[in-house]
This record gives C-alpha cells, sequence and structure tokens, in this order.
C-alpha cells in the first residue's frame, strides 16, 4: 500500500504536470504539482500561493482524497481532507480541492459556495496515464518540510531612503509624540 503524504519528493516520485488555479474564493492563484510514485498512484501538492495563506506543502495521494471525500457527508467540502495532512495549515484541503476542481475531478455544486461533488475522473486519469507512458517525469525545486508558505512570510522588506525633508518631519513627529507622554 502506498503513503497518504510525503514532503519531500521521494526518489521515486515523478513529477507529471506543473498548473495554477484560482482558489476557491479566487482572491490567490495557486501553483500546484501532480507526480506518481513507482506504483502510478497519483499524488498532488500545492506549491504557491501568492495570496498570503499558509499551506502545507506535502504531496497527498489522490486515491486518498477521493476516498476520504466519498466516504464524507454530502455535500461536500474541502474539511473531510484535513484527516490526511501532516502539515498544519487548514488552508491546505481547500487549496487541494480548488487544484482538484481545477483539473475537473470535483466540480461545485451549483448555488453551493463550498459545496462540492466527485466528477468523472476518466478524462484526468487519461491524461496521466499518457503522461507516465510518455515518461514525463518534470525537473522541480524540492520544499523543505519547514519551509514558510506563505508569500507574505518569504517576502523582503524594503527600507526606503528618506530625503532630509522627511527626515526632519518625521523627528518632528515623534518629538511632539514624546511631548504629549
Amino acid at each position: 500500500m502506498s503513503e497518504t503524504t510525503t514532503n519531500s519528493i521521494p526518489s521515486s516520485m515523478r513529477v507529471l504536470k506543473i498548473a495554477t488555479c484560482p482558489t476557491n474564493s479566487g482572491r490567490a492563484t495557486l501553483a500546484y504539482q501532480i507526480g506518481c510514485n513507482a506504483e502510478h498512484d497519483i499524488y498532488f501538492r500545492v506549491t504557491t500561493n501568492t495570496g498570503g495563506g499558509l499551506f502545507s506543502p506535502e504531496w497527498v495521494a489522490l486515491n486518498s482524497m477521493l476516498a476520504t471525500l466519498e466516504a464524507a457527508r454530502k455535500p461536500l467540502s474541502s474539511f473531510p481532507l484535513l484527516d490526511l495532512l501532516k502539515g498544519r495549515s487548514i488552508n491546505t484541503p481547500a487549496f487541494l480541492m480548488a487544484a482538484m476542481k481545477s483539473e475537473g475531478i470535483v466540480i461545485s455544486l451549483e448555488g453551493k459556495v463550498r459545496g462540492y461533488e466527485i466528477a468523472e475522473k476518466e478524462q484526468f486519469m487519461a491524461e496521466m496515464k499518457a503522461l507516465i507512458n510518455a515518461g514525463v517525469n518534470l525537473t522541480v525545486k524540492d520544499i523543505p518540510g519547514d519551509y514558510k508558505t506563505s508569500v507574505a512570510l518569504n517576502k523582503k522588506k524594503v527600507v526606503k531612503e528618506l530625503s532630509p525633508k522627511e527626515v526632519k518631519r518625521e523627528q518632528r513627529v515623534i518629538k511632539s509624540l514624546l511631548n504629549k507622554q
């Protein structure tokens, strides 16, 4: 039996596809990878988020996600996927659901903001089988387990230089604040 999740790229993991999709809210864009192990089990992982939300970059087996969703209460939400994850981010299940939605594995229910159902996945599986049979093995940079996954946490602070006039204004503000104490 294959593993449910893994953070690093095992030597037997092949990256078959790299894609982007909007988050379920549509306020940010996610990048994700789809890979397979030596047994050709399909895995997903989120690799970037243009929004500020943290996520866990671990690989999660598609079969495990589908089994979990099939056993979950309907309409489906991403919440049941949390049990599959070793990471600590509550965002990861929703981001994985967005990736599966982008791939046509799940579809949104009409009139439901967070309601989904499992779709026919034959087209997706045929695409993955073709990539596997073609020997696709994309080269990607490994993501360490302790990687800070929020864009906001990885940004470098920009120090703005002040003109002499701006420095004097800031000094006056500070002086007036100190005098009020």
